[in-house]
């Protein structure tokens, strides 16, 4: 079995790093290895954990504004709707009153409403003959 020294899992979202070689670089030699360090390196969660949880939480939050502005948009929308029934109905409000005027500028409305208030007609006119 072979054993590689200072073996170091790859990571998915960074480029491989280059090994320096040797000849460069003095080694020195290993210390022994401890079991506390296997201990502690087998309980660490994996990176590729953080990563998702940090995906999940950027999809989530990505889909919550989407939502938002699919609500403001509807809630726009239905404003609209309402002011444009509201307009309608002023205009047929308004229609109405205009003919309501124009049947009550007649002069049988305004006869009609002198005498329901209890005036009544006018006399004859007296002639005078001129002398």
């Amino acid at each position: 079995m072979a054993v590689y020294e200072g073996a170091r899992p790859r990571s998915t979202l960074l480029p491989r790093r280059r090994l320096e070689t040797p000849l460069l670089r003095p080694q020195a030699p290993a210390p022994p290895r401890r079991r506390s360090r296997v201990a502690l390196r087998s309980r660490r969660r994996p990176r590729f954990f953080g990563i998702a949880i940090g995906l999940i939480v950027v999809a989530f939050l990505l889909s919550f504004f989407s939502l938002v502005q699919t609500v403001r948009v509807s809630a726009s929308g239905y404003d609209m709707d309402q002011l444009n029934q509201r307009y309608g109905q002023l205009l047929n409000e308004r229609q109405q009153d205009l003919s309501d005027v124009n049947r009550l500028n007649r002069e049988s409305a305004i006869r009609r409403g002198a005498i329901s208030e209890g005036l009544s007609q006018l006399p004859p006119p007296v002639v005078i003959p001129a002398r």
